[in-house]
């Protein structure tokens, strides 16, 4: 079991999920948080990363550091995607392992799984049929991740009595998100978008049939489930079939895109036309994650969406307009 007083060091803490996870762990009294700049410390170095920990001595390791974005910047650039993700966090679980550290709680993503995989999505379905193509890149590289995690558990156990968990959130949106139409996600994008449309008074054009339906999780909900998870012990992640495995974390609800756009529309005030550009890409058409092994193992409170949705458009107001 963990203390309030060990040491733990959260990569990617300036991102939507490392800030919140880093709230969250003050909220609830952690004393000693460790964090760092990227202009102080580049994660794709191996030896300075490797150096760091060793300096720092963390007990935990909490890896929400990565490069992200849309289906645009995505299609883009998959080689920088795969490249610089790979690099990270290679290098922070290595890192890890080199200097004894034996808790680990790997971030990656539900874009792990196949375009058309069964609804919800059950942890089983990892590898079972063909990436979505926009994001094959990410996807790959954050496999390789849970799958480095899994690999150490596996080769160490006995040795090293390591405890690398590998959690997969759904499609997260909140306080400090990314507004940048070239490498935002679909709710910061779509609220950047609604909200210049309002102050234009122009038509609102949205990627896609709008048909594509999402599972979507307010980022301070995944930073309860992050630290609950922290305090629940090996043994009983294990014996809820977790031995090396990951762990699916989502709202267990989905919405479809032109349903969001509308209630986007009402926060912001929006009352113009919509075009849903039917000529560009969907993504996956359903992504709903299945939670049932994680609500075995906590309980947690999710925020109503419209109720999410609505802090998120104020921070927006407040940090971006």
């Amino acid at each position: 079991m963990i203390s309030k007083k060990d040491r733990i060091f959260v990569a990617g803490h300036n991102g939507m999920v490392g800030s919140a996870i880093v709230k969250c762990l003050k909220k609830n009294k952690y004393k000693n948080i460790i964090t760092v700049n990227k202009k102080k410390l580049n994660l794709t170095e191996f030896v300075k990363v490797k150096n760091f920990i060793k300096k720092k001595k963390p007990k935990i390791i909490i890896i929400c550091a990565a490069k992200v974005g849309g289906i645009k910047i995505n299609n883009e650039k998959p080689a920088e995607f795969y490249y610089e993700n790979i690099s990270i966090q290679n290098n922070l679980i290595h890192s890890a392992f080199l200097n004894n550290i034996r808790k680990i709680i790997f971030l990656g993503s539900s874009c792990i799984y196949p375009k058309y995989s069964k609804q919800p999505i059950q942890e089983e379905e990892l590898l079972s049929g063909d990436l979505e193509p926009t994001n094959e890149a990410y996807a790959i590289a954050k496999i390789a991740g849970l799958k480095m995690c899994e690999f150490y558990n596996k080769q160490y156990e006995k040795t090293h009595n390591l405890d690398y968990r590998s959690l997969m959130p759904t499609n997260l949106f909140g306080y400090g998100d990314n507004y940048d139409l070239n490498d935002s996600h679909v709710i910061p994008a779509l609220i950047r978008k609604i909200h210049e449309a309002k102050i234009k008074n122009k038509t609102l054009e949205v990627w896609g049939t709008g048909k594509a339906k999402r599972d979507f999780l307010f980022v301070d909900d995944l930073a309860s489930v992050v630290e609950k998870l922290l305090r629940v012990s090996k043994k009983k992640f294990y014996l809820n079939g977790f031995k090396n495995k990951h762990l699916n974390i989502g709202s267990s609800q989905e919405i479809s895109i032109k349903k969001l756009v509308t209630i986007l529309s009402k926060i912001i005030g929006f009352k113009n036309k919509i075009l849903f550009r039917k000529n560009m890409p969907d993504g996956t058409l359903r992504k709903l994650l299945n939670t049932k092994k994680l609500r075995k193992i906590i309980n947690f409170k999710k925020t109503k969406l419209e109720i999410a949705l609505e802090l998120t458009y104020l921070d927006y107001l407040k940090n971006n307009s």
